[in-house]
Parts: structure tokens; C-alpha cells; sequence
């Protein structure tokens, strides 16, 4: 379904499972970052109102999910601590073309937002698969589910503005780039991405 290019080392879930706290708090930062992007969209789009409408939906979503995994840190005594960098979506963002007309930058922006929301979906869908903690299983699941609907969503607000061919066409590239971000990125089993 996500057509990513190439998966994950099935290796980071096992260290990333022994590192639980090290991904619940690069999750929240996540979390947190995916809420700002969708403000972000709405502030520099506010004339377009299905995206307006639709996207502040996610933003809040986002911001609930945020608090669900400040209250899972919590319960477990950890606390958030310092922002971190994400490396793979400042690379991501290199991605975007610039310029074009505003149809051409709501498709670049919404295929970014679409692209990291995969990642994220099949990071969350190993951990479902491969965490013992059944509570964490039910937890990553949950939020596997969530990030499938966000990509889906922001593929076909891309497809409002643009012709669904453009789309298609550009996201093939944006797979392709991706993947050679993740084949080349430093492998981090304390980060979502």
C-alpha cells in the first residue's frame, strides 16, 4: 500500500525495542513536528478550504496523538527531554521542489507530509509487530492505523489541486529520492526515522 521503495533494515526493531524510551521520545518530537507542518500548510494555503478543513482535522489528531505519547512516557517515568534534529526530514525537505505555480507547492508540500507519514506508518507497523509489551503492541497499531489514513489523505489533497497523473508522477520521485535518503542516512535505532 505505501509503495515505499526500500523497507527497514529488519534489524532496528530489534535494538529499537531495547531502546523503548530513546523511541517514545523521538515519537512525541514527531508527533509534535507533524502537528506544526499541518499549521504550517494551513497559514501559507488559507485560501484553499477543503485543505484547510481537512488538514486541521490531522493538525488536531496530531496534537492528540502528542499528548497520548507524553502520557506513555509519563506512565513509564520518562520525560521528554530535549528536542532533536531530524536528520531524515530536513534531508526529506531538500527534496521539494521550489517555485511553480501554488497548485505545483500545495502538491510539493502535501508530498513531503505524505512521504514522512509513510515512513512513519511502517516504522509504527513493525514495532506493532515485533514489541513483546502488549500494551505497546496495541499502542503502535493504533498509531500504524492513523499514519496510513494522514498519508492516504495528503496523496489525494495533493490530487484536489493538481491532475492525479502530476501526482502520481511526481510521488514516484519523491519514492525514489526518499530511498536514497534511507539508504544513506546513519542508522539510528533511537529515532522513529
Amino acid at each position: 500500500m505505501l509503495g515505499l521503495k526500500l523497507e527497514t533494515d529488519p534489524r532496528w526493531v530489534d535494538i529499537a525495542s531495547k531502546s523503548i524510551e530513546e523511541i517514545l521520545i523521538d515519537h512525541a518530537f514527531c508527533e509534535q513536528k507533524a502537528a506544526a507542518s499541518g499549521i504550517s500548510l494551513i497559514v501559507l494555503f488559507p485560501d484553499r478550504q477543503q485543505l484547510v478543513e481537512e488538514v486541521t482535522e490531522i493538525v488536531a489528531e496530531e496534537w492528540s496523538h502528542f499528548e497520548r505519547v507524553l502520557k506513555e512516557l509519563k506512565s513509564r517515568g520518562f520525560g521528554l527531554g530535549e528536542a532533536r534534529k531530524d536528520e531524515y526530514v530536513q534531508k526529506l525537505s531538500k527534496v521539494e521542489k521550489k517555485g511553480g505555480s501554488r497548485e505545483t507547492q500545495i502538491m510539493e508540500k502535501l508530498l513531503i507530509c505524505a512521504m514522512i507519514e509513510a515512513r512513519s506508518c511502517e516504522r509504527f507497523k513493525l514495532l506493532y509487530e515485533h514489541l513483546e509489551d502488549p500494551s505497546l503492541k496495541k499502542f503502535y497499531y493504533e498509531f500504524m492505523v492513523s499514519e496510513a489514513g494522514h498519508y492516504t489523505s495528503f496523496i489525494n489533497l495533493a490530487k484536489v489541486y493538481n491532475p492525479a497523473q502530476k501526482v502520481k508522477d511526481r510521488w514516484e520521485e519523491v519514492l525514489q529520492a526518499e530511498a536514497e535518503i534511507v539508504r544513506t542516512l546513519e542508522w539510528r535505532t533511537d529515532r522513529v526515522h
